[in-house]
């Protein structure tokens, strides 16, 4: 299972535009993220180098395993639910991917 695979890479990149825009309009403009954000974001790579169904994953609301911590989840719940709608506006492609990738269904996700 690499951890960096094409996919896996994808969803990093997509999470951090997601934190990185709920970010901006949410604590204001700076250069990077502020603290909290920081540790989402780090918290969220950690969990997808970590995933154990690698490049064949779906997103994370569908997967069969919850791996985050209760207030973690919450908090990615949050960023999502802001940015989700932006995204398509700031970064389509990666929206549109990650919109795909949800379709998957919870049984298409198979353990190495």
């Amino acid at each position: 299972m690499p951890a960096d695979s094409p996919r896996i890479d994808r969803e990093k990149r997509t999470i951090a535009a997601m934190v990185r825009l709920y970010c901006r309009k949410r604590h204001g403009p700076r250069v990077g993220l502020c603290e909290e954000c920081a540790e989402l974001l780090d918290y969220a790579t950690c969990r997808l180098d970590r995933c154990p169904f690698g490049p064949q994953k779906t997103t994370c609301v569908n997967c069969p395993v919850h791996c985050y911590k209760p207030q973690m989840r919450d908090r990615v719940k949050e960023v999502m639910r802001f940015s989700g709608p932006r995204m398509l506006l700031r970064h389509p492609i990666l929206a549109i991917r990650h919109l795909l990738d949800g379709r998957r269904e919870r049984g298409e996700a198979k353990e190495p």
